[in-house]
């Protein structure tokens, strides 16, 4: 890896700073005592996970050049983090709002070589894996050479690929250092988990929780529980991820866990936090993706002397913990309306 290349004095920008995954990296900047930090989000402030009164908060629609130029304006690294996506049920649904995220992608690239950032982060994901190497449960890890030749998740892998390849392109036919990791479902405290775009872990938690609060002890699980999955916890993953715009790497490099579950088994994890045991029923016709997929950590491990580590255990009993909290918070507060009516 190479010196420390951000300074404290430099602008940065985190599209998607309103989300899940950018409102972490925005706070853990903050923590690190970066002071010039703009986050862009297209969301109301109302509706973003951690917003911040020191922080340039801005509510742009990315998707339009004008958007990306805005942002971009006077920034020295940017965190690409902006995208149209959700968890399994909402990307096999709505396959062309996904794809529609590459004119985030692509105006956000423009609009950094542009203004003369000195590098751009993109985040992509494991969906650009070729899905003929997912079928097996007992996935033993992808590793980046899989993702060719091309057959990714249809929609939003799509999107992905392609703008992983427009990143390459930028840096060699522009000169933009552009850096990209493809996350391996990340989960953790303030994200959805509700409404349609969250993930497994937090999908989970959510419906363990329901069924403890209202005693009704069964849960829905999508699929028969077998298929698989490695799930990333978020400190793994700003870490990595600024791990990764500093490195020298320029190929796309896996960002996720390779601590391999099933869903049956991320469901076991979650009834012994919650000391509960509930009655499965399952739902065969819901989206349930492919059959397997883990992270091959061999390249990040050579590249970075580093990977992923937190174990599933921990990081979801501090998931668990926070959903718990919100679900009570909201039904305190759905009292209150009833009360005051």
């Amino acid at each position: 890896m190479s010196k420390s290349l951000m300074q404290k004095d430099d602008l940065i920008l985190v599209t998607g700073g309103g989300g899940f995954i950018g409102g972490h990296m925005v706070k853990t900047l903050r923590d690190q005592g970066f002071h010039r930090l703009r986050a862009v989000d297209r969301k109301p402030f109302e509706e973003w996970y951690q917003i911040f009164d020191d922080v340039e908060n801005l509510q742009l629609d990315l998707a339009f050049l004008d958007g990306c130029q805005t942002a971009a304006k006077g920034t020295g690294y940017v965190f690409n983090l902006a995208c149209d996506m959700g968890g399994m049920g909402f990307i096999e649904l709505n396959k062309a709002l996904c794809m529609l995220s590459v004119l985030t992608s692509t105006h956000m690239l423009v609009a950094a070589r542009d203004t003369g950032a000195k590098r751009l982060f993109y985040s992509s994901s494991a969906c650009v894996y070729n899905g003929s190497k997912q079928t097996d449960p007992n996935n033993t890890g992808l590793a980046e050479a899989d993702a060719y030749p091309a057959m990714p998740e249809d929609g939003y892998g799509w999107e992905k690929l392609f703008s992983e390849r427009m990143a390459r392109h930028f840096m060699e036919d522009f000169d933009l250092e552009t850096r990209v990791a493809r996350y391996h479902n990340v989960y953790g405290p303030w994200g959805t988990y509700d409404g349609g775009r969250e993930k497994a872990p937090a999908a989970i938690c959510r419906k363990v929780i329901a069924a403890k609060q209202s005693g009704k002890h069964e849960i829905e699980i999508w699929g028969d529980g077998e298929q698989t999955r490695s799930f990333m916890y978020i400190d793994d993953c700003v870490h990595g991820t600024l791990a990764l715009m500093e490195s020298d790497v320029r190929e796309p490099l896996n960002l996720g866990s390779d601590e391999l579950v099933s869903i049956n088994q991320l469901v076991s994890i979650v009834e012994d936090i919650a000391g509960v045991k509930l009655k499965r029923k399952y739902k065969l016709d819901a989206p349930k993706g492919v059959r397997g997929r883990n992270s091959d950590n061999t390249k990040i491990k050579k590249n970075l002397d580093w990977a992923p580590s937190i174990r599933l255990r921990d990081g979801l009993e501090k998931t668990y913990a926070w959903i718990a909290d919100e679900m009570s918070s909201n039904m305190a507060d759905a009292r209150k309306k009833v009360f005051a009516t």
